[in-house]
């Protein structure tokens, strides 16, 4: 792969990737749906409330009973929630009743205990209510057959409430796109470990999984190799057997021990360089029928991948929207390599647009204390003060 656009790189990637966005249904228990994505709309199975019930601790009262006050009723029984009794109410009676219980046959009315006296078997009404006063009709919410969630829709607390109110043990949601992350390098140890001479920790395979997670992907497994070929293959080959997608991190570049090239290179592997910076050394290959994305090793370079070449078709595949690109003015003026696209790190202040540290690809705080990520073309060096410029968020 000579030196590509990104965009022409985008539309290699788009075309490798596209088949992961053919997604099918699966069926998650509604206790487990948060965050997940609707496959379908959800009907409602049946009507909400279900049934007439009372909305406030009171009398259940025929309202003609009631029309002049205050007015004195015998007290012939109490509903509460969860009462499953079907006994009319006889006129010039009340039946004390509970929150939630079901208002009886030919009650038309409930009145609030704070406006009841209470003696012995008898209730005093000091203010009248009108028919369908804190009742809740059956069905007065939704009706069996309405639409309560619809397709595409991420699922928040409040849509798991209604499906869970309707009783629904089960929700179809879109399938995750299952993908499995390789770090390579002899230099890379875990956190914790004490680091020798040369080494460094292996941030990213965490990074690159947690910006995975939070796209909607679902990461089968996190590997990390040496700079073995027959250690990687071994492990590669583990990857591929449980996901859809690889992602591998370092060993693309020109130096002597490119494992990623060296291996996925003679499988038909594409590599070379994109017109980008952070992030020009790029492979492409496609393993046992799995497509492989090989982003270089540098921290913020492997960050920037993501975002600009996988990022949202991996949420388009998890059934996410697309994160929108936004036009806004920058506070101070910036300067930019020439030839090469630049994805610099920014923050946003009061509409405003302010760099963070410089391009380098090593520059991890800078990423953390950043929110966007500039876009400033191939052809520009210089920006002024109050140029708009292209940026999405991180």
């Amino acid at each position: 792969m000579s030196a590509a656009s990104v965009e022409e790189h985008r539309v290699l990637t788009r075309r490798l990737l596209n088949p992961l966005t053919i997604r099918s249904a699966e069926p998650v228990p509604v206790s487990d749906a948060l965050g997940r994505v609707a496959y379908a709309d959800v009907l409602s199975p049946f009507d909400l409330p279900l049934f007439r019930n009372s909305q406030m601790d009171g009398y259940a009262v025929r309202s003609a009973s009631v029309a002049t006050v205050p007015t004195t009723l015998r007290v012939t029984r109490t509903i509460a929630a969860g009462d499953t009794g079907s006994e009319a109410l006889a006129p010039d009676t009340a039946m004390k009743i509970m929150t939630g219980a079901p208002v009886p046959e030919d009650a038309d009315a409930v009145v609030p205990v704070e406006n009841t006296t209470l003696d012995g078997d008898h209730v005093t009404i000091t203010v009248s209510r009108h028919s369908g006063e804190y009742v809740r009709e059956q069905g007065s919410d939704v009706r069996a057959g309405t639409v309560l969630v619809r397709a595409g829709q991420l699922l928040e607390p409040r849509h798991i409430a209604v499906l869970a109110a309707v009783g629904l043990p089960y929700v179809d949601v879109c399938s995750r796109p299952r993908v499995a992350v390789v770090t390579t390098g002899a230099e890379l140890v875990s956190a914790g470990e004490k680091l020798r001479p040369g080494q460094i920790y292996d941030s990213n395979g965490v990074t690159l999984a947690s910006h995975l997670r939070a796209n909607g992907a679902d990461v089968v497994a996190v590997f990390r190799s040496s700079d073995d070929p027959e250690v990687f293959r071994g492990i590669l080959d583990d990857a591929v057997a449980s996901a859809e997608l690889v992602i591998t991190s370092g060993g693309v570049s020109m130096g002597d021990f490119e494992v990623v090239k060296d291996v996925l290179g003679p499988l038909g592997g594409e590599f070379g360089s994109v017109r980008m910076q952070p992030g020009g050394p790029q492979g492409t290959a496609v393993v046992g029928g799995v497509p492989v994305l090989s982003f270089p090793g540098n921290p913020v370079s492997t960050v920037v991948s993501f975002l600009v070449f996988a990022r949202d078709i991996v949420r388009e595949a998890a059934g996410l929207a697309p994160i929108p690109t936004r036009r806004l003015p920058l506070k101070n003026s910036i300067t930019s390599v020439a030839g090469k696209r630049q994805f610099l790190r920014g923050t946003v202040q009061d509409g405003q647009v302010t760099l963070i540290a410089g391009p380098g690809s090593h520059l991890v705080a800078a990423m953390a204390w950043a929110d966007v990520l500039v876009d400033v073309d191939a052809d520009v060096t210089a920006l002024g003060a109050g140029t708009d410029v292209s940026v999405v968020a991180l």
